[in-house]
């Protein structure tokens, strides 16, 4: 569990199937008697750097995601090796491109400033080495929990299991104190579930019941890979999920989680322990790694109560088969093909729809990032991104910070008090772009060209001491959550920061030779989208300090929650797949965001370029026509039915269209600017508007 950072991010979140998956899910008529305009369309495989070619049979008031990205869909099928792709997945291919050639070149010409990097990409290369060894990398942790032999025992190895990145039974890890921001502390928190979520445990419609059999089948063959006896495998899979319904059965939702305040639950180190006494917490806080505490957070304190519950009911040997599962999902990427093959074929096929595994060089570019992030991020930053592109970026963030202030004044429903306070917090919002002021030292870490397995449990152990460290300590401010090539923005409630790694700041989010309009609806709407996450229905809940606080009137917080629930129902409506739709509630802190970040840098823009560059034309555009198409540009994408299942199920992010579509019907501006009339689908008989 690393960091425990709250934050908010831009893009589509997705499950953690490093070596072994494939990434898991993120076209008119301009005015109603012109012409159509014709808009250069992307090259095929490559960012667009203009606005996507548009469908003319298409009415952009009649569905804007088809008509401003059929063209771009047809023209881009879902590659074999990925669940989705957008224009999100064309750049992140163009980041790994770049990291490819970095990494190619840093192994064919070892220096001593990117020998760890050359050294692990090599190793995850090396597929006979990998092959070779099989198993046996692994084989000394399943030794150590085939030789528990007492509960008492348990805490000091799961505490083992922890440092390796093994998230086995509950999580531990850092974060900053919901009541003084200024404070690291510990905290506790559910965990240890082989499913993406939950409720994937509890639901009984015919496609969760097939997902939890093939489940059971998957923990089944993974454990006969290992050397079990197709009985045995079948005995120990049936046990793992008996397990872990269990701690489904105790944990919180994923919207419960979403709020700050049930997850607010300040304890005494002394008190956490009585939770659950059957566990020597003070060794496993010895073993973990952690510093001595007394202060520290229960996220979910029931979770905790019931986990002793759970382990007085279970054997020792199902204990040991349960651990042995996870240790076993953990290291499957980093083993032989046959364990990579079958992970993938859950967790890729099966859970997001991919029908091919990713060439080993990008899954081991990706696993390079996340080991060396920073390490390999300067090299990145260095190929991708310059200082007038920061220059541009903070041109563009005073500008949508100035917009957002005039906003507020702007809000009738808002009391001039909590005006006011507003006005405070935004003005205290920081920003990073790019990459870190001081990039992380990585010399302790040890990286050989021979241990791929090694190399990764030694990498996440490194970061998992890196963040106990901070326990008791003051919060480092110019900390980062992402590396420098990640294609992701996000918006720290606990820091009350804005961050966009260098990453994202690249076409089609952010180009240096497009018009402002264009830049303004792509990356000007993320950079809106960021700061109005500091006033979302969870953000709000956070001071301009980053302290869990209530800065609000009762009045202005019920006006608030009024029109968020017109989001809730809004998006609650939109199908994902199938019978499947959107949660309104899991989704309200995004959805809020986009519509209020689109506003807010529309209203930018127009500050920025005044009424007479407005209204001029470019290839036949209004800036306000272009605006509008450089933020659908941005979303063009698809999904496959397993991937947009398993967003709607566990993803705070709105599938791609509905980010489109959902978004511009609420805005009278969009319906003016392509001559919309009432009664079209993009023009909402109620539209919801909170900023």
């Amino acid at each position: 569990m690393k960091g425990l950072k709250a934050s908010t991010c831009l893009g589509v979140l997705g499950l953690a199937l490093t070596l072994a998956g494939a990434a898991a899910a993120a076209p008119t008529q301009v005015a109603q008697t012109s012409a159509m305009p014709k808009v250069a369309a992307p090259a095929k495989g490559a960012p667009a750097v203009g606005a996507p070619a548009v469908d003319p049979n298409v009415s952009p008031c009649d569905d804007f995601f088809l008509h401003a990205c059929g063209p771009w869909l047809q023209q881009n099928p879902i590659p074999d090796d990925e669940s989705r792709w957008g224009n999100f997945q064309m750049l992140e291919q163009r980041n790994k491109d770049i990291l490819h050639d970095i990494l190619d070149k840093a192994v064919a010409s070892p220096k001593p400033e990117t020998q760890k990097i050359a050294d692990f990409y090599a190793a995850c290369m090396d597929e006979k080495a990998v092959e070779a060894k099989g198993i046996a990398p692994l084989k000394p942790t399943l030794d150590r929990i085939a030789a528990l032999n007492d509960k008492t025992a348990l805490a000091p190895l799961v505490a083992g299991l922890h440092r390796m990145g093994v998230n086995a039974l509950f999580g531990f890890g850092r974060m900053q104190s919901f009541q003084d921001a200024t404070d690291t502390i510990a905290v506790a928190d559910q965990g240890g579930l082989g499913l993406p979520d939950r409720d994937f445990y509890f639901k009984d419609d015919e496609k969760s019941k097939d997902q939890r059999a093939k489940y059971v089948a998957h923990i089944a063959r993974m454990f006969a890979l290992a050397g079990d006896t197709v009985d045995a495998a079948k005995a120990k899979a049936d046990t793992v999920m008996a397990l872990e319904t269990k701690l489904a059965g105790i944990s919180m939702t994923r919207t419960e989680r979403r709020d700050p305040l049930k997850r607010n639950n300040p304890s005494s180190f002394a008190d956490f322990a009585k939770l659950a006494p059957g566990l020597d917490w003070a060794a496993y806080v010895k073993d973990v790694g952690a510093p001595a505490f007394e202060r520290m957070n229960v996220n979910n304190p029931a979770f905790f109560t019931g986990l002793e519950t759970v382990l007085a009911g279970a054997s020792l040997d199902d204990l040991k088969v349960y651990l042995s599962w996870h240790a076993l999902r953990s290291a499957a990427p980093w083993l032989s093909d046959a364990f990579v093959q079958e992970n993938f074929a859950f967790y890729g096929k099966t859970l997001s729809g991919a029908k091919e595994l990713r060439p080993r060089w990008k899954r081991c570019v990706e696993a390079t990032d996340r080991a060396l992030g920073e390490d390999l991020g300067k090299y990145y930053v260095e190929a991708a991104f310059g200082p007038e592109h920061k220059q541009r970026m903070l041109t563009m963030v005073g500008d949508i910070l100035s917009a957002f202030n005039d906003q507020i004044g702007k809000l009738d429903w808002m009391s001039k008090e909590t005006q006011a306070k507003a006005r405070a917090k935004l003005t205290a919002i920081s920003n990073k772009i790019g990459y870190p002021d001081a990039w992380k030292d990585y010399s302790t870490l040890t990286v050989t060209r021979d241990d791929l397995l090694g190399n990764a449990t030694r990498a996440a152990e490194f970061d998992h001491l890196d963040d106990l460290s901070r326990i008791g300590k003051k919060v480092d401010r110019k900390e980062w959550g992402m590396t420098p090539p990640t294609v992701n923005a996000y918006y720290s409630p606990a820091l009350n920061s804005i961050n966009f790694p260098a990453g994202i700041l690249q076409p089609p989010f952010f180009d240096f030779q497009a018009d402002d309009a264009f830049n303004y609806g792509g990356i000007g709407a993320v950079i809106g989208h960021e700061i109005t996450h500091g006033f979302d229905d969870q953000g709000r809940k956070f001071d301009g300090q980053g302290n869990l606080k209530d800065w609000w009137t009762e009045a202005d917080g019920k006006g608030f929650e009024q029109r968020a629930q017109c989001l809730v129902d809004q998006y609650g409506g939109y199908v994902a797949d199938g019978d499947v739709k959107l949660n309104g509630k899991l989704t309200l802190g995004e959805n809020t965001a986009d519509n209020g970040g689109i506003r807010i840098a529309l209203a930018a823009l127009r500050k920025h370029l005044g009424a007479k560059k407005m209204s001029e034309k470019i290839g036949g555009l209004t800036a306000e026509q272009r605006f509008f198409y450089g933020y659908a540009n941005i979303w063009c994408s698809a999904l496959r039915p397993e991937a947009a299942r398993l967003r709607a199920l566990t993803d705070p992010h709105s599938l791609g269209r509905y980010r489109v579509n959902g978004v511009v019907s609420n805005m009278p501006e969009f319906a003016k600017a392509f001559n919309c009339k009432p009664g079209q689908a993009m023009v909402r008989q109620q539209q919801c508007k909170v900023w």
